[in-house]
């Protein structure tokens, strides 16, 4: 069982805003899971040095549209989710795969959306591009879907589901609330789309109304993917879905995402606050996206950084039912190593959050596996350097889902 000890971590943060961060301790990794915080290892396979940075859990991107593994027709793009990677992202989900060429919007049917999921899964879901954890394959929820759909979409291992092209003009009829229940059933996650139309011109206003009589797990892009609902139905949608995760993305209007965390801080429910990039799409590639979003909340919008971090990682992980985003025992060894850029007047990668100031990355690992070893190439480095001692050849499956599949 291979051993990785990471020492001289200066600040750990465990993606939970509930768990106090630890400063100047350890993190042992064996067999690519959180073996013990704060233990030692008499002869480890690896050893990573942290030079006194921050150890934080690896960044999930709750909104992400895949097409074709790392190419996005979107923004005629190769190598999207790599450059991804590089900027601390080690998860990420598919709200639908939405930009395949000469994909008919007016005309989705059931077997269609089904297929696409179907196909997502089993190849970018499958290969992991760069390394990535990638939950492809979101089935788009259309008019006419029967329970077999669903049964089949559970079958094939599907686990997202997502309300954008739905015809809300039929809401009365009660389809969409069985939609729910049958995903409820089978364990699945339903998001839905919020707010005005997306850069199809194809998606139908949702707002408050529709979320609460739908009643979906994740309300996507709150406050703008690009834009938001009117300002009573965020407030609304939040007071009335109590149970609901809410979720802001780089896309976002930014008045309204201050919205959106003042409510959530007056009710003492940050707790319901998730993370993406609704990328790629209009709104571009945008490698330091999820760092970027950890920035605004914490610098602009009052958010402490922990949680901040928290709502980046282990909230929006534990939202669609993802085994990763927290730095405990027995959980996967996704992390990120980083800290100030030189020029900043922060002493970690928690005061760089807050003040705004995008952090360096280090290092990167996905399942224990270094797959960026020593400095990220979509951040400026950080202050202090990280040092590896050991054997850093990674093991022939971990080498394979390196490499990726475009």
């Amino acid at each position: 069982m291979p051993t990785l000890l990471v020492e001289d971590i200066g600040l750990l943060l465990h993606g939970d805003a509930a768990i106090e961060p630890v400063r100047d301790t350890t993190l042992l990794i064996e067999d690519g899971r959180i073996a013990g915080i704060g233990v030692d290892h008499p002869n480890p396979d690896q050893v990573l040095s942290a030079g006194g940075l921050t150890v934080m859990p690896g960044l999930v991107d709750g909104h992400v549209h895949p097409t074709f593994g790392e190419w996005t027709p979107a923004q005629n793009s190769i190598g999207w989710i790599g450059n991804y990677l590089q900027g601390g992202t080690t998860s990420m989900v598919s709200a639908g795969e939405l930009h395949i060429p000469g994909l008919d919007f007016s005309n989705l049917t059931p077997e269609l959306v089904l297929s696409i999921a179907i196909t997502s899964r089993h190849t970018t879901g499958r290969s992991r591009p760069s390394g990535v954890k990638v939950e492809a394959g979101t089935v788009l929820l259309v008019p006419g879907m029967t329970e077999e759909h669903f049964d089949r979409a559970h079958r094939e291992g599907i686990k997202h589901l997502k309300f954008i092209f739905y015809d809300w003009n039929r809401l009365g009829d009660g389809e969409a609330q069985r939609y729910v229940e049958w995903a409820h059933q089978r364990g699945m996650t339903v998001k839905m789309h919020s707010g005005g139309v997306s850069r199809s011109g194809a998606s139908r206003v949702a707002g408050r109304d529709v979320a609460v009589a739908v009643q979906p797990d994740i309300i996507g892009h709150i406050s703008g993917g690009p834009i938001p609902a009117p300002d009573d139905d965020i407030v609304g949608i939040i007071a009335d879905l109590p149970s609901a995760s809410v979720e802001v993305c780089s896309s976002m209007n930014y008045r309204a995402t201050k919205l959106v965390v003042d409510e959530l801080s007056a009710r003492g429910q940050l707790h319901r606050l998730t993370l993406g990039t609704d990328t790629p799409g209009g709104t571009g590639v945008i490698p330091r996206g999820m760092l970027r979003n950890v920035c605004f909340l914490a610098s602009v919008c009052g958010v402490d950084p922990l949680t901040a971090v928290a709502a980046a990682t282990g909230q929006t992980a534990r939202a669609h039912g993802l085994d990763t985003g927290v730095l405990v025992e027995g959980a996967p060894a996704d992390l990120v190593v980083l800290g100030p850029i030189t020029g900043s007047t922060a002493g970690d990668a928690l005061e760089s959050f807050a003040l705004g100031d995008l952090p360096g990355i280090a290092a990167v690992l996905v399942d224990g596996v270094p797959l960026v070893k020593t400095r990220s190439q979509q951040t400026p480095p950080p202050s202090r350097s990280v040092h590896w001692h050991g054997d850093l050849r990674l093991p022939a499956a971990a080498a394979a889902r390196s490499a990726g599949c475009c």
